[in-house]
Formats: structure tokens, C-alpha cells, sequence
């Protein structure tokens, strides 16, 4: 059963941002199906990175809209964005350098900022860009 199943209630209304919305629920609900089945090193390695990965390529292209239209909490998100990327890394060269062990709960936690953050700061710039054109 995955961690996180995608509903209506995660749509912020632009097909492009939900459609890399639903990548990063998967590759969350990979990660923890990998942790739960005790999944080796590798394995989970190549999924910690893949997700570091495209939440870096997710944040950006977010950061890019708000740039090109000029959307007035640029800063607040930036700063949730970068705060968020600088905690998945500093848990990688920990769990990397052998001094971090993957909590069971990793998993968890990710998916309850990615809940919060898509359905609190990104549901703010819903009307923005559909007002501007984007759906």
C-alpha cells in the first residue's frame, strides 16, 4: 500500500507543477517501500538520490515561473525550497559516510512536508499563474 496516494486535493490547478507533483509521491512511496523491505544500501542510495535529484529540478522549475511572473512570495518559498534541499543533503553525507542509518520514518516526513508544503505554500500561487495562463 503506498505512503501516499495522489488526489484532487494536491491539484494546484497548473498540469506541469501537478504532473512533477506526482513524480516526487512517487519516488517518495519508492523510498519507503524500499526502507520497509529492507532494501540494501544501493538500492536506497540510488532512490535518496533520484529523489534529491528531482526535488533540486522540481524547486527550480517553480523558482523559474515565479520569476517570469514576477509572483510577489518568491522569497518566502525560495527559502522553504532551500531549506528542505539542505536537509535531505546533510542527511545523505551523514547516511552516506556510514554515521546516519535510514530511519523507518524518513519516508514519513517527507511525505508529510511535501502534503504541507503542496496543499499550504503551493495552493497560494494556484489563481496566480491561472490568472496569468497557466492551467
Amino acid at each position: 500500500m503506498p505512503l501516499i496516494t495522489w488526489d484532487d486535493s494536491y491539484s494546484v490547478k497548473v498540469r506541469e507543477i501537478d504532473s512533477q507533483h506526482k513524480k516526487l509521491v512517487k519516488l517518495i512511496n519508492r523510498l519507503d517501500e524500499s526502507i520497509k523491505a529492507g532494501k540494501g544500501k544501493e538500492i536506497i542510495d540510488s532512490v535518496l538520490n533520484e529523489l534529491v535529484e528531482y526535488t533540486s529540478y522540481h524547486f527550480s522549475f517553480e523558482e523559474s515561473l515565479f520569476a517570469k511572473y514576477s509572483y510577489p512570495e518568491t522569497n518566502s518559498h525560495a527559502k522553504q525550497h532551500n531549506s528542505l534541499i539542505e536537509q535531505i543533503k546533510v542527511f545523505m553525507r551523514g547516511y552516506q559516510s556510514g554515521k546516519v542509518i535510514i530511519p523507518e520514518d524518513l519516508s514519513d516526513t517527507l511525505m508529510q512536508w511535501l502534503a504541507h508544503h503542496v496543499t499550504g505554500e503551493d495552493k497560494k500561487y494556484s489563481s496566480f499563474f491561472n490568472e496569468r495562463g497557466l492551467c
